[in-house]
């Protein structure tokens, strides 16, 4: 059986030969990864946004993506600007898209007994 020492000298040469093999290879990947944009008319801002989640230029819009249904209006989102349609709307016209906290008005409903559903906005 091997002691503590013995292991941890053979973790110190597997970290350095793999350090050696990422610098063997870090050419050639990034020849490939360009070649790879190249061909599907990649730009860097299309990677940066895909990081962070916002759709860039140069992707096919599937075919499905024409045929989808109207929605009704919805809210705006804070966070990306998007829009988000409501969900919910209450007997005075207040409306709820189902995220975050239940506001007041559902939530003094539901507490009277009526049902979360009896609100759903049916598409």
């Amino acid at each position: 059986m091997s002691n503590l020492i013995d292991i941890q000298t053979q973790i110190q040469k597997l970290q350095q030969q793999a350090s050696e093999i990422k610098a063997r290879e870090f050419d050639a990947t990034v020849k490939d990864i360009v070649s790879k944009m190249q061909a599907f008319g990649i730009s860097v801002k299309d990677l940066q946004s895909a990081t962070t989640g916002r759709k860039g230029r140069g992707r096919p819009a599937g075919k499905a993506a024409g045929a989808l249904k109207q929605k009704p209006p919805a809210a705006k989102s804070k966070k990306s600007g998007a829009t988000v349609a409501a969900k919910f709307k209450g007997p005075n016209g207040e409306t709820w898209t189902g995220r975050g906290l239940t506001p007041r008005w559902l939530s003094a409903l539901v507490a009277q007994g009526r049902s979360k559903e009896e609100f759903v906005i049916s598409v």
